[in-house]
Formats: C-alpha cells, sequence, structure tokens
C-alpha cells in the first residue's frame, strides 16, 4: 500500500471513480422507489383487507405491478454495483474487506432472501393464501427491502465515519473490533432513517405525478382520487420526517466531515453565529478561489442558521474551509490539527508501517503507528486542493435537494386541500403540478447522493484512504470500455423499464 501512490495510472482513479459512479446513480434511480412504492402498495392492500373491497384489491395489485418491474430493475444494478468493489476497488477491498464484508454479506443472505421469498407470495398468492397472509407478504416484502437498504447503508456510513476497527499491520487490514459500533453508529443510523424517508417522499411524489395523469386524462378519476390521498398524505409525512433526518444528518457531518459541510455551503471562512446561505454567486463549473475570499460573491443567508443546522446553537462555531486547512478548536474543545500537520503525521504513520513490515517490529513502530493512524490517509496527500471537495456540485446539489424538498411539501398539501374541499379533478393547474413531481422527485433523490458522495472526496474511507490508493492496479482502457458497456447496458435497462412502466400505466388498474 506504501508504494501504491507512485505506481497507480490517474487515468485509472477516474475511470474507476466514473464507472462507480455511473452504476451508483443508476441503480439510486430504482431502489427509492421500490422502497417508496413498497410503503404505498401496503397501505393499499391493508385498505382492502380491511373493507373487502374489489376497488381497493385492484389499486393495490396496480400499484404492485408497477414496484415488481422496479424491484428487478434495483437487483440487476445492485449486484453489479457489489462486484465493482473487487474488481475496481481492490486494494480498498483488502484494506477493510473484514469489516466492509460484513454488512454486505448479512445484506446478501438474510434480506435478499426475505425479499424474494415474500415478493413471489404477494404476486402469485392471491388465490393461494389468506387475505391476512398475503398482506402479511406484502408488508414483509417491503421490509426485507428496508432491512436490505439498512445493511448497505451500515456499510456507506462506515465510509464516511469509520468506527469499531483497529488497523492491524501483521495482516494490512483494518479488523472489526465491535459488531454493534459499526452497526449502530450514529451515522449508521441517521443515514438510514434519512435515506429510508426520503424514498418514501419519492414514493409519494411518483403515485401523485402518476394519478395527476390519470385526472388530467380523465380516466379512472376514482383510482386516481383515493390513491392520491393515500400518496399525499405519505409525502406530507415523509417530507417533515426527511427534514427532521436531515438536520441530525447536518449536525453529524459537521462533526465527522467538516470539509463536506462548508462545501455544501461555500463556506470560506467560519466562525461563531454563521448563517445559512439561501443564495450565491458560485460558478457551477469551476472551483472558486476559495483561499482569497472571505466568502463567495452576492451571498444572501439566514442569520446564525447554519449555527443552528451544524450545532443546535445559535452561537456555535462553524469552521470553513480555510480553517479546516489552517487548523481550528471545536465546540467540545478539541484542537484540530492544521493540514500540514496531519499530512506529517500521515507520513509518519506510512514511514512507521513500511519499517515494520521491512522486519523493524519494534514496540517503537507500532507506538508511532498507533499514535498517528488517524491521519494516515493524509499522508498520501501532497496539497490542500486535493482535500477540498468540487464545491459547486456540493452547494448547489444541496439547494436544489432542499429547495424541492419545500416544493414537494407545498404540492401535497395543496394536493390535500383540494380533495377534501373542493372537486380536484377539475384543477387542471394543479395536475400538471402533480405530473411534474415525477421527474423533481428523482433529481432531489439524486442530489441528495451527490452531496453526499462527492462531498466526502477525495476519501475512500473518511481521513484514511483516498481514492487513487484504494484502486485495483489495471490498466485504465480496460475499466474506459466497460464504462461504456456498463452505459450502453444500464441505459438500455432504463428504456426498458420506462417502456414498461408507461404500457402498465397507460392500462391502467383494471376495476
Amino acid at each position: 500500500m506504501e508504494n501504491l501512490l507512485l505506481t497507480i495510472d490517474p487515468d485509472v482513479v477516474n475511470w474507476s471513480r466514473a464507472q462507480f459512479a455511473l452504476t451508483a446513480i443508476y441503480h439510486w434511480l430504482f431502489v427509492p422507489l421500490t422502497l417508496g412504492l413498497a410503503v404505498i402498495m401496503g397501505i393499499m392492500e391493508t385498505c382492502y383487507y380491511r373493507t373487502r373491497k374489489e376497488f381497493w384489491k385492484t389499486t393495490a395489485q396496480f400499484w404492485q405491478k408497477l414496484f415488481g418491474i422496479n424491484f428487478a430493475m434495483g437487483v440487476a444494478t445492485g449486484i453489479i454495483l457489489e462486484f465493482e468493489f473487487g474488481t475496481n476497488w481492490s486494494n480498498y477491498s483488502w484494506f477493510v474487506g473484514d469489516i466492509f464484508g460484513a454488512p454486505l454479506a448479512i445484506e446478501g443472505m438474510l434480506a435478499f432472501f426475505m425479499e424474494s421469498t415474500f415478493v413471489a407470495v404477494m404476486f402469485f398468492g392471491w388465490k393461494k393464501v389468506s387475505a391476512g397472509f398475503h398482506l402479511a407478504s406484502t408488508w414483509l416484502t417491503g421490509l426485507g427491502a428496508t432491512v436490505s437498504a439498512w445493511w448497505i447503508l451500515v456499510a456507506n456510513a462506515w465510509m464516511q465515519n469509520p468506527v469499531g476497527c483497529e488497523f492491524n499491520p501483521d495482516t494490512m487490514r483494518n479488523e472489526m473490533v465491535s459488531f454493534l459500533d459499526v452497526a449502530l453508529s450514529p451515522m449508521a443510523v441517521n443515514k438510514f432513517t434519512h435515506t429510508i424517508t426520503s424514498s418514501w417522499l419519492l414514493g409519494a411524489t411518483f403515485c401523485v405525478g402518476v394519478c395527476s395523469w390519470y385526472l388530467l386524462k380523465k380516466r379512472n378519476v376514482e383510482f386516481a382520487k383515493q390513491s392520491l390521498k393515500i400518496g399525499a398524505i405519505v409525502g406530507l409525512v415523509a417530507a417533515f420526517l426527511t427534514a427532521s433526518t436531515g438536520h441530525t444528518s447536518a449536525v453529524l457531518v459537521g462533526k465527522h466531515q467538516p470539509m463536506k459541510l462548508a462545501a455544501m455551503e461555500g463556506l470560506y471562512e467560519g466562525g461563531n453565529s454563521q448563517g445559512l446561505s439561501l443564495f450565491a454567486g458560485i460558478n457551477p463549473f469551476k472551483q472558486p478561489d476559495y483561499m482569497s475570499q472571505t466568502e463567495p460573491p452576492l451571498r444572501i443567508a439566514v442569520p446564525n442558521m447554519l449555527s443552528v443546522l451544524a450545532t443546535n446553537t445559535m452561537d456555535g462555531y462553524v469552521p470553513g474551509i480555510k480553517n479546516i486547512i489552517n487548523g481550528y478548536t471545536t465546540n467540545e474543545g478539541v484542537v484540530e490539527p492544521s493540514l500540514t500537520e496531519k499530512i506529517t503525521r500521515g507520513k509518519a504513520a506510512i514511514a512507521a508501517l513500511k519499517s515494520y513490515r521491512d522486519g523493524a517490529k519494534t514496540e517503537e513502530n507500532l507506538s508511532v503507528l498507533k499514535e498517528n493512524m488517524k491521519y494516515f490517509g493524509y499522508g498520501y496527500i501532497e496539497n490542500a486542493e486535493q482535500i477540498v471537495p468540487f464545491i459547486p456540485v456540493n452547494f448547489w446539489a444541496f439547494r436544489i435537494m432542499v429547495g424541492l424538498g419545500s416544493l414537494f411539501i407545498l404540492v401535497f398539501v395543496a394536493v390535500l386541500f383540494f380533495l377534501y374541499r373542493k372537486d380536484i379533478a377539475s384543477v387542471r393547474w394543479l395536475h400538471w403540478l402533480g405530473l411534474s413531481l415525477l421527474p423533481l422527485g428523482y433529481i432531489a433523490s439524486q442530489s441528495g447522493w451527490l452531496v453526499a458522495e462527492f462531498g466526502r472526496q477525495p476519501w475512500t474511507i473518511q481521513d484514511m484512504l483516498p481514492t487513487w490508493v484504494s484502486v485495483s492496479d489495471l490498466a485504465s482502457s480496460n475499466v474506459m470500455i466497460t464504462f461504456f458497456l456498463f452505459l450502453v447496458l444500464f441505459t438500455a435497462m432504463l428504456a426498458v423499464e420506462i417502456s414498461i412502466m408507461c404500457k402498465q400505466i397507460k392500462k391502467g388498474p383494471v376495476l
């Protein structure tokens, strides 16, 4: 590992990152809709179980068909995504395989089998099992998908905040010392709750969009109204839960990934009582000159709100990019070293490890390694530019996500108002607005993941392993070829899914 910095072709890193990003983006088109529709179809079938009306059975079956189409695509892209850890990121997999592999193995053995078992009952058991057992199978299918997401998000959260592990210099691996610390870390719990509630929100926007199309076409009006009601209620609840978990996420990011928070805010120079930027003149295509400016041009901010968001106090200290590079003191009184000192300590850890591996297995080398292991990854950093993520993506993606979330709340409120107070079938402007939620829901969801993953660059594992030390020793041409092969494959899969979904929606429920 100590020599990889000198031997890995930068093009391999770039193409490997691009390929993984491509796979993750396509995969995330399918996963949140699966999780969101699981709730929608579960509520629909619960209504059937309680009323025994054929209307609700047909309604549940319609949403289950859309769920099934999307579910199959998500499984296919997810399998490819997991294989890429071994093919493109073998050094990463070796370095942390004992930890990272555990939640993924549990996800594969427990959650996936749970989903696949009950999804068969849900689709083919309407006339073969009792209504109660079928209802349970529908909810357990959704629960299986949710449990699957839990273990995947545990693995992702560990990359954002590595806990419950110790580095073993004899095996050159990080080894798990506490499974509970890994599985139940605050970062993992929050990432799960925020991701799941945002997926419910996407499922609700999808439901509202489809129902709005039926109302525009004046088809299946009663079906559209009833589904619209459930979709809007689920969406409104999910939106507020997502906002709440998002606040908790900001607190954790401020504590464990301050550079990500600074990039999200375009915060060049921090301090106490920081305001939350509503707008700033940040070029979306160019990294700003953050070292020579105190703040972005044209910045409009809500006073003190960033401090509230990140520290739960009006006057809390929030470090900016320059503070993180130069060193600062946290609200808890902990002195964070400057980047220069972190690099020095990281290089000391790498040198001690190299000496130990070369045969000098002394207590001195072990002591130096243990003392500086926290900054191990910084030993591969050469300058400040390498630790600052691309600010425009983080800044604007965060605002797109929050802005669209606020719009969704307004639309859900309007839908419920016209459903209960007026004849919504005649409010065509609201139908068009509801239909627009179909693409906007995906844009908001993808924006959230852009912030999460772009914001922690250059780290594969926060502060422990940069991307250029994590990749496999491959020819860049091989990765480039598979990138375009996957691009064609995933685009074809998406086109097939959209085609099948549109045909099913045009066909409509058989009432």
